[in-house]
């Protein structure tokens, strides 16, 4: 069975799916790949090639179940089939010690995703007309927020950032707008001569993991010393 293409909607709703999750983790992917209606393949290689950090499995580092902990989630999932969403499991199952995506990814390696009640799909706006295009384009470029053309088009952040990465491979704007979250961390760069210093050196400065410090760097566009944030993602615009 052919799997579904990836088209505007469907990288705005993985987008949204994943959130500020970094790197993104192997039960994540697995969840995404439910929420989204394909393989857990699929869903790590898309969100490789739009520049996120996917967790390989061997280093996965996730809160595990205990034995007793996922018979008495089979328990709760037989006793009350089809009657909760993944969230509503999430806060009623074990006082709430594990999240929504947690327990899906449980779940689904349990194979008993069929006693779980379907969550309500959200709507994600599918197409810009030339108008709201042409508006998207130059707020764009002009440096505003993910946030700021979101409220001036009336579309939702997710929608806004799954557009930008099509704008952005088409070349008809020359970064992915920054968020005013992710902007507030990423001013931490400020100061810094990211040329003349190696990842592990800004890692420390920035108190973020090495990892998100690669991920930063590649979404600027920015090398340091050890590593090109450039070259990075010039790789993965080629790849889209």
């Amino acid at each position: 069975m052919a799997l579904p293409k990836w088209d505007e909607a469907r990288l705005a709703q993985l987008v949204a799916y994943v959130g500020n999750e970094e790197p993104v983790s192997i039960q994540t992917v697995n969840a995404a790949a439910v929420e989204l209606e394909t393989t857990a393949r699929s869903i790590a290689a898309k969100l490789r090639k739009e520049g996120y950090d996917v967790e390989k499995s061997a280093t996965v580092a996730t809160k595990t179940f205990t034995e007793e902990q996922e018979d008495a989630l089979r328990e709760f999932l037989v006793k009350n089939s089809g009657d909760y969403t993944f969230a509503e499991i999430a806060a009623a199952f074990a006082n709430g010690a594990f999240s929504a995506k947690q327990i899906q990814g449980k779940v689904l390696s349990m194979e008993l995703t069929d006693a779980v009640k379907p969550t309500e799909k959200k709507v994600y706006e599918r197409t810009f007309n030339d108008k709201e295009q042409a508006i998207f384009i130059k707020m764009a470029n002009d440096d505003a927020f993910l946030e700021d053309i979101a409220s001036k088009l009336n579309r939702t952040v997710p929608s806004v950032r799954g557009k930008a990465l099509s704008l952005l491979r088409t070349k008809e704007i020359s970064a992915i707008p920054a968020s005013k979250n992710v902007a507030k961390v990423e001013d931490a760069f400020e100061g810094l001569d990211l040329a003349n210093m190696t990842v592990a050196e800004i890692s420390v400065k920035v108190d973020r993991s090495e990892r998100g410090v690669k991920t930063m760097l590649t979404r600027r566009g920015v090398d340091a010393k050890d590593y090109s944030g450039a070259a990075k993602a010039a790789k993965n615009a080629a790849k889209a």
